[in-house]
Protein backbone atom coordinates (compact mmCIF):
# COMPACT_ATOMS: atom_id res chain seq x y z
CA UNK A 1 0.00 0.00 0.00
CA UNK A 2 2.73 2.42 0.98
CA UNK A 3 4.97 1.36 -2.44
CA UNK A 4 1.81 2.37 -4.15
CA UNK A 5 1.28 5.54 -2.72
CA UNK A 6 4.96 6.91 -3.14
CA UNK A 7 4.39 5.54 -6.66
CA UNK A 8 0.64 8.02 -6.96
CA UNK A 9 2.91 11.12 -5.40
CA UNK A 10 6.04 10.70 -7.70
CA UNK A 11 3.37 10.49 -10.84
CA UNK A 12 1.69 13.28 -9.37
CA UNK A 13 4.75 15.41 -9.01
CA UNK A 14 6.00 15.38 -12.60
CA UNK A 15 2.62 15.49 -13.99
CA UNK A 16 2.70 18.96 -12.21
CA UNK A 17 6.16 19.37 -13.50
CA UNK A 18 5.52 18.48 -16.98
CA UNK A 19 2.55 21.32 -16.82
CA UNK A 20 5.22 24.18 -15.60
CA UNK A 21 8.01 23.12 -17.84
CA UNK A 22 5.29 23.08 -21.17
CA UNK A 23 3.70 26.52 -19.71
CA UNK A 24 6.93 28.14 -19.51
CA UNK A 25 8.54 26.63 -22.97
CA UNK A 26 5.67 27.77 -24.71
CA UNK A 27 4.91 31.13 -23.50
CA UNK A 28 8.82 32.35 -24.82
CA UNK A 29 9.04 29.50 -28.01
CA UNK A 30 8.66 31.33 -31.31
CA UNK A 31 8.63 28.68 -34.38
CA UNK A 32 12.22 28.18 -35.65
CA UNK A 33 13.90 28.71 -32.34
CA UNK A 34 16.55 26.71 -31.28
CA UNK A 35 16.77 28.00 -27.77
CA UNK A 36 14.47 29.42 -25.02
CA UNK A 37 15.63 31.14 -22.13
CA UNK A 38 14.05 31.37 -18.80
CA UNK A 39 14.42 31.88 -15.07
CA UNK A 40 13.73 30.52 -12.09
CA UNK A 41 11.34 32.90 -10.86
CA UNK A 42 9.42 31.97 -14.23
CA UNK A 43 7.91 28.67 -12.63
CA UNK A 44 6.47 30.52 -10.03
CA UNK A 45 4.71 32.67 -12.27
CA UNK A 46 3.95 29.98 -14.64
CA UNK A 47 2.39 28.13 -11.15
CA UNK A 48 0.26 31.09 -10.23
CA UNK A 49 -1.11 31.47 -13.59
CA UNK A 50 -1.78 27.57 -13.67
CA UNK A 51 -3.06 27.37 -10.62
CA UNK A 52 -0.40 24.43 -9.36
CA UNK A 53 1.55 24.45 -6.38
CA UNK A 54 5.19 24.70 -6.40
CA UNK A 55 7.13 21.87 -4.38
CA UNK A 56 9.30 23.28 -1.75
CA UNK A 57 12.58 22.39 -3.69
CA UNK A 58 11.82 24.55 -7.17
CA UNK A 59 14.80 23.25 -8.32
CA UNK A 60 13.55 19.83 -8.60
CA UNK A 61 11.25 20.37 -11.16
CA UNK A 62 14.12 21.13 -13.44
CA UNK A 63 16.03 18.06 -11.91
CA UNK A 64 13.38 16.18 -12.59
CA UNK A 65 12.91 16.81 -16.20
CA UNK A 66 16.59 16.56 -16.71
CA UNK A 67 17.08 12.87 -15.28
CA UNK A 68 13.53 11.02 -14.60
CA UNK A 69 11.34 11.97 -16.76
CA UNK A 70 10.98 13.01 -20.96
CA UNK A 71 9.85 16.65 -21.70
CA UNK A 72 6.17 16.98 -21.90
CA UNK A 73 4.61 15.03 -25.53
CA UNK A 74 3.80 18.85 -26.85
CA UNK A 75 7.63 19.80 -26.91
CA UNK A 76 8.97 16.18 -27.79
CA UNK A 77 5.87 16.73 -31.16
CA UNK A 78 8.51 19.67 -32.02
CA UNK A 79 11.78 18.08 -32.21
CA UNK A 80 13.04 17.72 -35.35
CA UNK A 81 14.49 14.40 -36.11
CA UNK A 82 17.34 13.10 -34.91
CA UNK A 83 17.09 16.60 -32.08
CA UNK A 84 15.82 16.70 -29.00
CA UNK A 85 15.35 19.84 -26.11
CA UNK A 86 17.71 19.60 -23.23
CA UNK A 87 17.23 22.39 -20.68
CA UNK A 88 21.07 23.57 -19.53
CA UNK A 89 21.71 26.28 -16.77
CA UNK A 90 23.06 29.79 -18.15
CA UNK A 91 24.06 31.54 -14.98
CA UNK A 92 22.63 32.03 -11.56
CA UNK A 93 18.46 31.13 -11.33
CA UNK A 94 19.28 31.06 -15.27
CA UNK A 95 18.04 28.49 -17.65
CA UNK A 96 17.99 27.85 -21.65
CA UNK A 97 16.16 25.03 -23.63
CA UNK A 98 18.42 24.07 -25.65
CA UNK A 99 17.85 21.96 -29.10
CA UNK A 100 20.75 19.42 -29.53
CA UNK A 101 21.46 16.15 -31.48
CA UNK A 102 20.21 13.13 -29.99
CA UNK A 103 23.01 11.74 -27.32
CA UNK A 104 22.13 9.24 -24.78
CA UNK A 105 24.67 8.20 -21.97
CA UNK A 106 23.64 4.48 -22.08
CA UNK A 107 25.14 0.98 -21.20
CA UNK A 108 26.21 -1.07 -24.49
CA UNK A 109 23.98 -4.34 -23.11
CA UNK A 110 26.66 -6.26 -25.58
CA UNK A 111 29.72 -5.55 -23.38
CA UNK A 112 31.48 -8.51 -21.29
CA UNK A 113 31.31 -7.80 -17.61
CA UNK A 114 34.41 -7.59 -15.81
CA UNK A 115 34.44 -9.63 -12.43
CA UNK A 116 36.10 -7.73 -9.54
CA UNK A 117 36.31 -9.04 -6.03
CA UNK A 118 33.44 -7.58 -3.84
CA UNK A 119 34.95 -5.30 -0.94
CA UNK A 120 31.62 -3.96 -0.42
CA UNK A 121 31.21 -4.12 3.72
CA UNK A 122 28.93 -6.36 4.50
CA UNK A 123 27.17 -4.05 6.36
CA UNK A 124 26.88 -1.43 3.70
CA UNK A 125 25.92 -4.22 1.61
CA UNK A 126 22.77 -5.03 3.65
CA UNK A 127 21.93 -1.50 4.02
CA UNK A 128 22.56 0.19 0.54
CA UNK A 129 19.79 1.22 -1.59
CA UNK A 130 20.40 1.32 -5.48
CA UNK A 131 20.50 5.23 -5.57
CA UNK A 132 22.83 7.52 -6.20
CA UNK A 133 24.82 7.38 -2.76
CA UNK A 134 24.77 3.72 -2.72
CA UNK A 135 26.60 3.50 -6.20
CA UNK A 136 29.44 6.42 -5.19
CA UNK A 137 29.79 4.03 -2.30
CA UNK A 138 30.05 1.15 -3.45
CA UNK A 139 32.41 2.51 -6.60
CA UNK A 140 34.58 4.32 -3.65
CA UNK A 141 34.57 0.73 -1.65
CA UNK A 142 36.15 -1.43 -4.41
CA UNK A 143 38.45 1.22 -6.05
CA UNK A 144 36.46 1.30 -9.63
CA UNK A 145 37.59 4.69 -10.52
CA UNK A 146 41.64 3.40 -9.87
CA UNK A 147 40.95 0.16 -11.73
CA UNK A 148 38.81 1.70 -14.81
CA UNK A 149 41.63 4.59 -15.37
CA UNK A 150 44.69 2.76 -14.27
CA UNK A 151 45.62 5.52 -11.51
CA UNK A 152 45.66 6.28 -7.87
CA UNK A 153 42.72 7.77 -6.85
CA UNK A 154 41.24 9.65 -3.30
CA UNK A 155 37.87 11.32 -3.25
CA UNK A 156 37.71 14.64 -2.36
CA UNK A 157 34.55 15.58 -1.92
CA UNK A 158 30.96 14.42 -1.77
CA UNK A 159 27.98 16.45 -3.54
CA UNK A 160 29.67 19.54 -4.15
CA UNK A 161 27.58 22.53 -4.72
CA UNK A 162 28.81 25.79 -5.88
CA UNK A 163 28.90 28.26 -8.67
CA UNK A 164 30.11 28.47 -12.35
CA UNK A 165 30.11 31.62 -13.85
CA UNK A 166 28.80 30.38 -17.66
CA UNK A 167 26.08 28.15 -15.97
CA UNK A 168 25.42 29.37 -12.57
CA UNK A 169 24.97 26.68 -9.35
CA UNK A 170 26.03 23.12 -10.14
CA UNK A 171 26.03 19.84 -7.85
CA UNK A 172 29.21 17.67 -8.48
CA UNK A 173 28.14 14.03 -7.08
CA UNK A 174 31.56 13.47 -6.21
CA UNK A 175 35.26 14.61 -7.21
CA UNK A 176 38.06 12.78 -7.03
CA UNK A 177 41.82 13.65 -7.29
CA UNK A 178 43.95 11.11 -8.98
CA UNK A 179 47.77 10.58 -10.23
CA UNK A 180 49.12 8.46 -12.97
CA UNK A 181 52.68 6.69 -13.10
CA UNK A 182 53.96 9.42 -14.83
CA UNK A 183 53.25 11.90 -11.80
CA UNK A 184 50.70 13.54 -13.87
CA UNK A 185 47.67 14.63 -11.80
CA UNK A 186 43.62 14.79 -12.73
CA UNK A 187 40.38 15.91 -11.10
CA UNK A 188 37.64 13.39 -11.75
CA UNK A 189 33.94 14.76 -11.37
CA UNK A 190 32.11 11.52 -10.82
CA UNK A 191 28.20 11.41 -12.23
CA UNK A 192 26.51 8.23 -10.88
CA UNK A 193 22.85 7.50 -11.23
CA UNK A 194 20.71 4.63 -9.69
CA UNK A 195 17.15 3.24 -9.76
CA UNK A 196 15.21 5.07 -12.85
CA UNK A 197 17.66 8.05 -13.38
CA UNK A 198 19.51 8.66 -16.30
CA UNK A 199 23.22 9.91 -17.04
CA UNK A 200 22.81 13.32 -18.45
CA UNK A 201 25.16 14.92 -21.05
CA UNK A 202 24.13 17.76 -19.21
CA UNK A 203 25.28 17.20 -15.81
CA UNK A 204 28.38 15.67 -18.03
CA UNK A 205 29.10 19.30 -19.35
CA UNK A 206 28.36 21.41 -15.97
CA UNK A 207 31.29 18.48 -14.42
CA UNK A 208 33.47 19.74 -16.53
CA UNK A 209 33.19 23.10 -17.19
CA UNK A 210 33.46 23.15 -13.26
CA UNK A 211 36.65 21.47 -12.66
CA UNK A 212 38.20 23.04 -15.39
CA UNK A 213 37.61 26.79 -13.66
CA UNK A 214 38.12 25.24 -9.68
CA UNK A 215 40.82 23.19 -11.11
CA UNK A 216 42.84 24.83 -13.66
CA UNK A 217 45.78 23.26 -12.93
CA UNK A 218 44.43 20.04 -13.06
CA UNK A 219 43.38 17.34 -16.01
CA UNK A 220 40.07 16.87 -16.04
CA UNK A 221 38.53 13.03 -16.59
CA UNK A 222 34.60 12.93 -16.41
CA UNK A 223 33.24 9.67 -15.05
CA UNK A 224 29.79 8.22 -14.98
CA UNK A 225 28.66 5.61 -13.25
CA UNK A 226 25.39 3.30 -13.97
CA UNK A 227 23.66 0.48 -12.01
CA UNK A 228 22.78 -1.66 -14.71
CA UNK A 229 21.51 -4.68 -12.18
CA UNK A 230 22.37 -6.45 -8.78
CA UNK A 231 26.13 -6.34 -8.44
CA UNK A 232 26.65 -5.16 -11.88
CA UNK A 233 27.91 -1.33 -12.79
CA UNK A 234 28.91 0.68 -15.56
CA UNK A 235 31.92 2.97 -16.05
CA UNK A 236 31.78 5.27 -18.70
CA UNK A 237 34.88 8.46 -19.40
CA UNK A 238 33.14 10.99 -21.20
CA UNK A 239 34.74 14.14 -22.73
CA UNK A 240 33.57 16.90 -24.75
CA UNK A 241 34.27 17.17 -28.84
CA UNK A 242 32.35 19.83 -30.96
CA UNK A 243 30.19 20.48 -27.89
CA UNK A 244 28.73 17.39 -27.83
CA UNK A 245 29.13 14.58 -24.85
CA UNK A 246 31.35 11.30 -26.35
CA UNK A 247 32.10 8.33 -24.59
CA UNK A 248 36.07 7.82 -24.43
CA UNK A 249 35.80 4.70 -22.75
CA UNK A 250 33.28 2.04 -21.06
CA UNK A 251 33.83 -1.04 -18.59
CA UNK A 252 31.05 -3.15 -16.88
CA UNK A 253 32.03 -4.08 -13.51
CA UNK A 254 30.41 -7.38 -11.62
CA UNK A 255 31.17 -7.70 -8.38
CA UNK A 256 31.42 -11.27 -7.13
CA UNK A 257 32.52 -13.12 -4.07
CA UNK A 258 36.42 -14.25 -4.32
CA UNK A 259 35.79 -17.92 -4.95
CA UNK A 260 33.37 -16.63 -8.14
CA UNK A 261 36.27 -16.03 -9.63
CA UNK A 262 38.03 -18.74 -11.71
CA UNK A 263 40.99 -19.88 -13.49
CA UNK A 264 38.94 -19.54 -16.88
CA UNK A 265 37.96 -16.23 -16.33
CA UNK A 266 41.60 -14.97 -15.08
CA UNK A 267 42.71 -16.17 -18.75
CA UNK A 268 40.48 -14.37 -19.97
CA UNK A 269 41.36 -11.29 -18.48
CA UNK A 270 44.88 -11.79 -19.18
CA UNK A 271 44.79 -12.30 -22.93
CA UNK A 272 42.54 -9.03 -23.46
CA UNK A 273 45.18 -7.14 -20.89
CA UNK A 274 48.30 -8.12 -22.97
Amino acid sequence: MYEDMAKNSIHHSQSRYKALIEKVFFDRYKTGDRSVEFQREDLVAAANQIGIRLPKNLGDVVYSIRYRTPMPDSILKIQPDGMEWIIEGAGRSKYIFRLVRINRIVPNQELIAIKIPDSTPEIVSAYALSDEQALLAIVRYNRLIDIFLGVVAYSLQNHLRTTVSSIGQVEIDEIYVAVDRHGKQFVLPVQAKGGCDHLSVVQTKQDIACCSEKYPNLFCRAISAQFMENNLIALFELTVVDDEVKVADEKHYRLVPFDQIDDIDLEIYAIRSS
